[in-house]
């Protein structure tokens, strides 16, 4: 039986922070073919989750001699802030995904950055939603399907899922349950392809703008959110735009950046462009950096270590303290306002104008 002698209410607790942290597995929970929830708890007790339906996590996973870095958006809801959990897919070339079906259990602790991300309803409200996902992209609608359910239930909501199979529907049920009580909210699923045996009552083939006008006649008043593979997203887009959807009003989330090669040394410098210096107080290096290095390649190229996930400026793993100098940022919101003023950079997007001093 849990001790509750240490109760506490929420308001006598501290929020988890958004810089680094460790958390505890508590649970796993199998929900379709190749993809498994796994729920998390503060390591240290008297903390609870502060963060917005649709952000996501960067996950530091013990694979090999070197953690691999995933991030993974949140499925949970900020509603219920004692546990955090993420749902996950487990692809073939799966590596870190793959590592989590097969060894994290309950008990075991991994190290955490975040939340981040610009992809929610709080950042974009609406007077109503169409949520329209596709595979593992359900998890930041389900995040704030839950969220609104929890805050605001009256809220209109059209939920659109595209899923390979019927049995491939992740959150099925759940999604299912709110679709009958959750006054406002309706429910539409497009499948690919039907076994021989399966029967299904729904839609079959692919997303197109005749399947959203089906299922969400009013899709054009309504704020919309797109989540899934890029071809996915891209179809999405090009129905709502030929339907003469005011694109303002849509947004979108990836995690498929390819991280940028390294560029290559050379000892000779063209016109005024001359290294400059990069140093690393953590470290204590100090080091030369070719013109247009950003300071993650820098780092690399001098054996500084600097966690980094996806290389765009998109997840915020590579967050460090600028303590002195200049950069050109450009970033695709992996980073807050508040943040830059306070002297953090992303090292992946962060090129040095001049001598700079970095905190790692």
């Amino acid at each position: 039986m849990a001790d509750l002698g240490g109760y506490k209410h929420i308001d006598e607790m501290r929020p988890w922070s958004d810089r680094v942290h460790l958390l505890e597995c508590v649970a796993w929970t199998p929900e379709a073919p190749d993809v498994m929830t796994f729920t998390f708890k503060a390591d240290q007790p008297g903390h609870w989750f502060r963060y917005l339906p649709g952000q996501f996590v960067t996950l530091e996973l013990p694979v090999g001699p070197e953690p691999v870095l995933r991030t993974y958006t949140l499925s949970s809801s900020p509603s219920r802030p004692y546990t955090i959990a993420v749902t996950v897919k487990a692809q073939k070339e799966s590596i870190g995904t793959r590592w989590m079906f097969d060894h994290l259990k309950p008990g075991m602790k991994i190290r955490a950055i975040g939340p981040v991300g610009d992809f929610s309803y709080v950042r974009h409200p609406g007077e109503k939603y169409l949520f329209i996902s596709a595979g593992s992209g359900v998890t930041p609608m389900m995040s704030m399907t839950r969220d609104l359910g929890d805050r605001a239930p009256d809220t209109d909501i059209a939920f659109i899922h595209c899923a390979r199979s019927p049995n491939d529907i992740v959150f099925r049920w759940e999604l299912e349950y709110k679709a009958r009580y959750m006054s406002h909210f309706s429910l539409g699923f497009i499948v690919e392809q039907l076994d021989r045996t399966q029967l299904w009552s729904g839609l079959k083939g692919w997303i197109d703008k005749a399947k959203v006008a089906l299922l969400a006649p009013d899709f054009l008043e309504r704020t919309v959110f797109c989540c899934g593979p890029e071809p996915f997203m891209r179809t999405v887009r090009e129905a709502l735009s030929g339907a003469g959807f005011d694109m303002r009003n849509y947004h979108e989330e990836t995690f498929q950046p390819v991280a940028p090669e390294l560029p290559v040394v050379v000892a000779e410098h063209a016109g005024d462009a001359k290294p400059v210096r990069v140093s690393f107080s953590m470290s204590g290096k100090q080091v030369l950096s070719e013109p247009g290095f950003t300071i993650l390649q820098a780092a690399r190229a001098n054996g500084v270590r600097i966690p980094a996930a996806c290389e765009s400026g998109l997840c915020g793993t590579c967050r460090v303290m600028k303590l002195s100098g200049e950069v050109e940022m450009n970033h695709n919101g992996g980073i807050l306002d508040e943040e830059i003023d306070e002297g953090y950079i992303l090292a992946c997007c962060s090129r040095p104008k001049g001598d700079v001093e970095i905190e790692a």
